[in-house]
């Protein structure tokens, strides 16, 4: 078992505790197109960040959010090298687009993050980036845990980052029938998925090497079960939720809080509500989801709704999904918030995560 010592986080809502308050209030941050031609992609909105920085978006935050985890995290974090954990979907790809167009002068060795990490704090050691979609810091999480509890790392740093760019937009701009002005995780209104932007990082530590510790990563279960380019299957879910279950030695009755991947589509919310139906109980744990205040995030997702899992397990408020009015018929039997934030004290929390292709991470961390 490993600890995480601190976190930190950039959305569109601001930093951790801005956007943990805007969730308590039930405020999102979808908003028309700022940086990008609506008219170029045909997607009209999306949960962008209103700031101007260099054209590497994602790298700059991604330092950000970094150089604030290992701020919170010192002295428990050794002068010694640490690895860095990167998880994205597509990297530096806005600032490729407008190189390609000759808009921005960038070498190959700009589009990776290993530069701009190494620039944030001379603790940091080598940078491994994996690109598992909405789940890449999930299993990032795993790779982190596993690095302290053997030994081979003092510490770890697990990051994600990711921001808009105009061929994904124009992607989904492409397969979507109609406009959607903002996600609405498991309700009988949802239109689809609109995306977001931003960072989030995390330091792992040895149980017992923090000295005020966010809490306690217990376990992560994962799976790949490549039945789909998009839609999720919900064997391949069932097995990395059993998997954590199985590796913290908990049953699924002691989970209490679950940040669902929420994706605000029939196709995911249908389905991961079946999932947590049968192996959490009927009306089991409180449900939750943040999507609908985010975006998807990508390879920033997993490690938002973490930060925002420790932020419930510490205060015992759990904020609403943002984006439910009305709950679906196929996602009834499941706890889930809203209409305001609920007192609940849990004390271990579940954290799914989704990425096309079949890859799932699903973590468990209990509170500190």
């Amino acid at each position: 078992m490993a600890t995480i010592a601190a976190s930190a986080v950039r959305s569109c809502l601001g930093d951790g505790p801005a956007t943990f308050a805007a969730l308590l209030a039930g405020r999102g941050g979808a908003a028309p197109l700022r940086y990008v031609d609506a008219a170029l992609v045909n997607v009209g909105a999306a949960y962008e960040i209103d700031e101007e920085t260099s054209h590497r978006r994602a790298g700059t935050w991604l330092a950000g959010c970094v150089r604030e985890a290992l701020r919170q995290a010192d002295p428990q974090v050794p002068r010694a090298s640490i690895p860095v954990l990167a998880g994205t979907g597509l990297r530096e790809l806005g600032a490729a687009e407008k190189w390609s167009a000759g808009a921005v002068e960038m070498t190959v060795e700009d589009l990776h993050f290993t530069g701009v990490l190494r620039e944030t704090d001379d603790r940091l050691g080598p940078v491994v980036t994996v690109c598992n979609a909405c789940s890449a810091t999930g299993h990032l999480l795993a790779l982190a845990q596993d690095l302290v509890d053997s030994g081979a790392a003092p510490a770890a740093v697990v990051a994600g980052a990711d921001s808009l760019t105009v061929s994904m937009l124009a992607m989904i701009g492409r397969v979507a029938p109609d406009r959607t002005e903002r996600i609405r995780p498991f309700d009988a209104d949802r239109t689809g998925v609109l995306l977001g932007e931003g960072a989030a990082a995390a330091v792992v530590v040895p149980d017992g090497a923090a000295a005020a510790p966010l809490g306690r990563l217990l376990a992560t279960g994962m799976s790949c079960d490549a039945a789909h380019e998009t839609a999720p299957e919900a064997e391949g879910i069932a097995r990395a939720m059993r998997e954590a279950l199985d590796r913290s030695g908990r049953r699924g009755e002691e989970v209490d809080l679950v940040l669902a991947h929420g994706t605000g589509t029939e196709l995911n919310d249908r389905v991961e509500a079946r999932v947590l139906r049968e192996h959490l109980g009927e009306n089991g744990p409180l449900v939750t989801a943040i999507k609908g205040a985010t975006g998807h995030t990508s390879g920033a997702s997993a490690l938002m709704s973490l930060d925002v899992a420790l932020r419930c397990l510490a205060t015992g408020w759990v904020p609403p999904v943002a984006g439910l009015d009305r709950p679906a018929a196929d996602c009834g039997g499941v706890r889930l918030v809203r209409s305001g934030p609920v007192r609940a004290r849990p004390r271990l929390a579940q954290v799914d995560a989704f990425g096309f292709g079949g890859v799932n991470a699903v973590t468990l961390v209990g509170a500190a």
